[in-house]
């Protein structure tokens, strides 16, 4: 099935390789990836793997897409040992629902607007505390959400300034 919808897509490269060969080259190469598509079970550990990579498994969505229906949420799952603690990264579940977006609802300019937000409160200085460093300020995860979503809507409030 790959093989034959990537056909269809001719400016987007298809490679293959096998498992342990990916996850030795997400070590050492992680930038040749854009996407990996793999059954379950081997995502579940990759994308494990590529959560260690960049520093905490709470920066990551996911997408299991079959057909017309889509499984979007955060790499580390729902995380029940630090439920109602506020120690949660909320990053992953904003990013699957940006991911949710653009690829079930077509919403690109909405999912970039969230990404966008996420950018602009990590290069305010906000961390929770699983990608804070050592001895330096974390945030909860209500108020890194909290300035993701008054970041969308001070920019939201600029565009109707644009266009009135």
């Amino acid at each position: 099935v790959v093989a034959r919808v990537a056909g269809e897509y001719p400016d987007v490269e298809l490679g293959h390789m096998f498992v342990d060969r990916a996850a030795m080259e997400l070590v050492t190469e992680p930038t040749q990836f854009d996407v990996v598509l793999t059954s379950n079970l081997f995502g579940d550990i990759l994308s494990d793997e590529a959560g260690a990579i960049c520093g905490s498994l709470g920066l990551l969505g996911s997408a299991s897409v079959g057909g017309e229906v889509g499984l979007y949420e955060p790499v580390h799952g729902s995380a029940p040992d630090i439920a109602g603690q506020g120690i949660a990264n909320p990053i992953g579940g904003i990013r699957s629902a940006a991911l949710m977006l653009s690829h079930t609802f077509g919403l690109h300019p909405e999912a970039a607007a969230l990404e966008d937000a996420v950018v602009e409160a990590l290069d305010r200085g906000l961390r929770t505390p699983d990608v804070a460093g050592p001895g330096e300020p974390s945030v909860t995860t209500s108020d890194f959400t909290d300035a993701v979503v008054q970041s969308i809507r001070s920019a939201t409030a600029q565009e109707s300034e644009v266009t009135t």
